[in-house]
């Protein structure tokens, strides 16, 4: 089974024009997303699967070690539970 990455029902994402930044709002915390992530949280809507996302990202950012950093990335969040 392929494992296609979207964001728990408790977990919403929001870009915040005040700071610049994309978010993710759980019920208690707000999770400040640094550099890229909220390009590769983005790409998690359930219907691509990582090596889907990982050549996506691959395409936008040529050259950038993704194939190697972006599933460690989102295995983190899924082991935090703010992905599925």
């Amino acid at each position: 089974m392929t494992w296609k990455p979207v964001l728990s029902l408790s977990v919403v994402f929001r870009h915040d024009r005040v700071r610049g930044a994309d978010l993710l709002v759980l019920p208690e915390r707000v999770v400040v997303l640094q550099g890229n992530a909220g390009s590769i949280v983005r790409l998690c809507d359930g219907l691509r699967d990582v090596d889907a996302i990982v050549a996506e990202l691959a395409e936008q950012h040529p050259g950038a070690p993704v194939a190697e950093e972006v599933p460690v990335f989102l295995g983190r969040l899924r082991k935090e539970g703010w992905l599925k």
